[in-house]
């Protein structure tokens, strides 16, 4: 006897395998630098030129705080877009290097980072999978720092020993 509940899973399982087929592929071409296949920025984005910015990307205005423009800005920029967070790892990992960006380090995970370094600047990129679709990626690009140097040997970095208390 065939129950109603496994005829609907039947039908659920179905409907999400075929709901690849119906998928176009994703254009996430950069919209500015050496890489472009679009033409222009959008107005809001020419204050990056620095920086691979995908296609169909919104600037998320309260999360973003950029100090600076051209390519001296630093402070972070936060985008929304409709490619998966997998998607955007790819294309900022490949795209970055056409920027002059020297790859520091990559970490691909639920939430992925990548950093880079170009011109004394360090950028993070934290990218995250969107709630329902797409994602959130937070660019974060400040000043390379300049290590201190290491403070000398004295008394007060001998640490002492503990004294018991009674």
């Amino acid at each position: 006897m065939i129950r109603l509940k496994d005829v609907f899973s039947v039908f659920v399982l179905a409907s999400f395998m075929a709901l690849p087929a119906c998928e176009k592929p994703l254009d996430i071409a950069s919209t500015s630098g050496a890489g472009s296949q679009t033409g222009k920025a959008p107005v809001s984005f020419t204050r990056f030129p620095d920086l691979p910015i995908p296609v169909k990307a919104e600037i998320d205005m309260d999360q973003t705080i950029i100090f600076g423009a051209d390519e001296d800005w630093f402070g972070r920029l936060v985008i929304n877009t409709p490619h998966d967070a997998n998607e955007m790892f790819d294309y900022f990992k490949q795209e970055m290097k056409g920027f002059g960006w020297r790859e520091i380090t990559t970490i691909r995970a639920a939430a992925s980072v990548l950093t880079y370094s170009r011109n004394n600047r360090i950028a993070t990129i934290q990218i995250q999978g969107g709630t329902l679709q797409g994602s959130e990626t937070s660019i974060t690009v400040s000043p390379e720092g300049v290590p201190s140097p290491m403070p000398e040997a004295g008394p007060s970095l001998i640490p002492q020993p503990l004294q018991r208390v009674e």
